[in-house]
């Protein structure tokens, strides 16, 4: 056992990320029964919908479960009250200060990890204490940091300075791309864009076809003035490229921007003025599978690659 598999009682060091009108209570349960973890993404889901989904899980998975909370939440006190009350032992918080839920959640015995971008933030998220972070690079699909640091320089900075358990998100895919971030110091990884595009996630079958046709150079991060976000390049991306030539104010942008994009595109399958977020790995996604199928090709070439590396001379 390592530590991440140790920390979550798991098989293998493999955590699906909690993605926005991705990541429902199948998607969750299908990673958890396949040895990894599965995480519910309230960032997209009202309160009871969360409840339910939570609901949903326990049934149909006897494995560690948890939930990702955005702590931009509206209905912040609300969600960690259900994940109190539901029995939930894992959450992961982003897009806050960790300092501000993770006693209240230690103190009823949850396991906290907190999602960071910078070596900086990840000090803050120990210093709040976090039982782990996940450190994620540029490369990562949706909100992103606005360091825009690379996940390849981002692992070894935070390994320098933290003690606790490092997971790594962004542009992981595949288990060499496993095996590469634990090289550089991870104990395990974050996997989005790969789940995304799997038979289990919620999302539209139209946003799954979409990233498995996204090749080198179909995502870009946009809109840094209100929250940066990759996107895939479509009809909406490149209305906001448009706009952006006439120096908008950031009014402007809100104003195109609109309500629900993100569920226009990704759960309803909009493909032209909805947010499609995905990470730059989708040029390495080739065709939608079932969880379990994902995690065995994982494992499989990350044990090849491991062999090979130890056979490497000079």
């Amino acid at each position: 056992m390592n530590k991440i598999t140790q920390l979550f009682n798991i098989k293998y060091p493999i955590i699906q990320g909690g993605m926005i009108w991705n990541s429902g209570y199948k998607l969750a349960s299908a990673v958890s029964n396949a040895g990894g973890l599965g995480l519910i993404g309230a960032g997209s889901m009202y309160p009871e919908i969360l409840r339910e989904h939570i609901q949903k899980c326990k049934k149909a998975t006897d494995k560690p479960f948890g939930v990702n909370i955005p702590m931009l939440y509206p209905n912040i006190e609300e969600i960690m009250n259900i994940v109190v009350e539901e029995g939930v032992k894992i959450v992961f918080t982003s897009a806050g200060n960790p300092k501000t839920w993770t006693s209240f959640l230690k103190e009823r015995g949850i396991t906290v990890v907190h999602v960071v971008s910078s070596s900086v933030f990840a000090l803050k998220a120990q210093d709040a204490g976090v039982d782990a972070v996940v450190a994620e690079g540029f490369e990562a699909g949706g909100h992103n940091g606005r360091e825009e640091t690379t996940t390849l320089t981002l692992i070894p900075m935070v390994k320098e300075k933290i003690q606790i358990p490092l997971i790594a998100a962004g542009g992981i895919a595949t288990g060499r791309g496993m095996l590469a971030v634990m090289i550089l110091g991870a104990d395990g990884v974050q996997v989005g864009s790969r789940f995304a595009a799997s038979i289990e996630s919620s999302s539209h079958n139209n946003f799954k076809e979409t990233i498995v046709s996204t090749i080198e150079g179909g995502t870009q991060l946009t809109l840094k003035e209100l929250a940066p976000v990759r996107l895939i390049k479509n009809k909406f991306y490149q209305d906001v490229q448009d706009l952006y030539q006439k120096c908008p104010s950031k009014e402007e942008l809100v104003q195109l921007l609109g309500r629900a994009r993100a569920k226009k595109g990704m759960f309803e399958g909009d493909l032209d003025e909805g947010e499609l977020e995905i990470g730059q790995v989708a040029g390495l996604i080739h065709d939608i599978l079932p969880v379990e199928e994902i995690i065995r090709q994982m494992i499989a070439e990350f044990e090849v690659a491991s062999k090979e590396k130890s056979t490497f001379e000079f």
